[in-house]
């Protein structure tokens, strides 16, 4: 059995709907995870704020603004007037429901809640639907089968059980339709996954089930060998080991999350990357397989902060770098990269919430420089210290560009570049000329 992911832009629309539904109906069993349709977590946060700040009227001018949007996509979506008036009855209840949280005390917990709502119409309406044109379908709610435990980490024997013991009371059906990104906490609220949001939540199912293989489904063709909004070009990557993948996903390529390569690899359950306008096309496969001696693709990471921290006290001392390490773990703000010289040390972060803090702590241990507005630049590939002709490669193509950090060593398949956002553009487009255009 498959698993196929659809984000909120697949499903963003009555006749995105539609199509996503002519994809799936192949008559080959598979289970299908909807996100939100696009544009509604957005309208559920600005809900929850106006909810926090003691204004149930704000929340509740959202909330009818959105029924409205949700009336229109009802009236596209279906064509007999029964399931017109079911979809109306079944998603006015979702309203109504949000409607009472002007009511009660509103904190974290409701506004879980409230967010969790996005999901819960969207698969409602595409069950409906499936329905409405006769297909062998039935709704699984998440929240029987999704949980995280007490570190907020998922927990897969309680998934796997839960979602097999599920399946089994729904034997026959071809199309199991559940939705991403929420979940139980270990004490049975409703919460969700964070990172990777449906993504995660496609990778956690495949590895429950075993899964012959796990689709997410975006608008563009697989992943590109570098950011296509700012560099001419670029060329879908069609083959990618799960480390390569993992290193382009946290390094900025946005059509994937780096949390959901996980599952899989630990399974081996290859993850197809495939376009929802253009299904025809190979897309990008995700596997155990590398190609050996080339590099594959380009990413960036945009908002990263770099701190260094000079100090006499490093030299041979031993302890230095583990005060220097405890001071982000006491914000649990974690690190990207790291270099290191005999009296200093530098440190990026894209977390800067609490940079004030980690920085007047780290000042007791030496002197402290703060670099903002850079940009992490990812170059994956075989990137193995034999073959340092492509390491070479990368760095002589940023020779014109001020880069202020290098990292590598850690992975046999990334080396990383610090540079200021004003650069991000060139060196994007110099390491495209250099490794993919030459």
């Amino acid at each position: 059995m498959k698993v196929l992911k659809f984000g909120g832009t697949s499903v963003g629309s009555a006749q995105r709907m539609k199509e996503v539904a002519k994809l799936i109906c192949d008559g080959q069993q598979k289970i299908v995870v909807l996100s939100a349709m696009s544009g509604t977590t957005n309208s559920l946060v600005e809900i929850a704020d106006y909810f926090y700040k003691n204004n149930p009227a704000g929340a509740i001018e959202r909330i009818n603004l959105l029924e409205q949007k949700y009336e229109q996509d009802i009236d596209g979506l279906y064509s007999n007037a029964k399931y017109k008036e079911k979809a109306k009855k079944l998603i006015g209840e979702y309203f109504d429901y949000l409607r009472t949280f002007s009511q009660a005390v509103f904190t974290i917990f409701e506004e879980k809640v409230i967010l969790a709502q996005g999901e819960l119409i969207s698969t409602t309406m595409f069950q409906l639907y499936l329905e409405e044109i006769g297909e062998n379908s039935v709704l699984l709610p998440a929240l029987d089968f999704m949980k995280i435990d007490k570190n907020a980490e998922p927990d897969m024997a309680f998934i796997t059980e839960n979602l097999n013991q599920v399946l089994a009371e729904n034997p026959g059906k071809l199309y199991y339709i559940t939705q991403g990104y929420i979940c139980r906490n270990f004490y049975g609220e409703i919460d969700n996954l964070q990172r990777g949001g449906s993504d995660y939540t496609a990778s956690l199912i495949g590895a429950a089930i075993k899964a012959e293989e796990i689709q997410i489904w975006t608008d563009i063709d697989g992943l590109h060998n570098n950011d296509p909004r700012f560099v001419k070009g670029t060329q879908p990557v069609r083959f990618l080991n799960f480390d390569e993948a993992a290193e382009l996903a946290y390094f900025g390529a946005k059509i994937l999350h780096p949390t959901c390569i996980l599952p899989a690899k630990l399974n081996n359950i290859p993850v197809r990357l495939l376009d929802v306008l253009e299904p025809q096309l190979p897309g990008t496969l995700i596997s155990a397989k590398s190609k050996k001696s080339a590099i594959q693709a380009v990413a960036a990471k945009d908002g990263i902060t770099a701190i260094k921290i000079k100090s006499g006290r490093m030299l041979l001392a031993y302890g230095f770098l583990r005060k220097v390490f405890e001071v982000f773990e006491s914000y649990q703000t974690p690190i990207d990269m790291v270099t290191t010289s005999e009296v200093g040390v530098s440190v990026t972060i894209d977390n800067t919430k609490n940079l004030s803090e980690i920085v007047d702590n780290l000042k007791k241990l030496g002197s402290v420089t703060v670099d903002e507005d850079m940009v992490i630049i990812c170059v994956v590939g075989d990137l193995r210290p034999d073959n340092f002709a492509l390491q070479a490669q990368a760095v002589a193509a940023l020779k014109g560009i001020h880069v202020r950090m290098i990292s590598y060593g850690g992975s046999n398949y990334n080396i990383s570049f610090l540079v200021n956002a004003k650069d991000k553009k060139p060196a994007l487009q110099a390491l495209s000329d250099a490794l993919f255009n030459s």
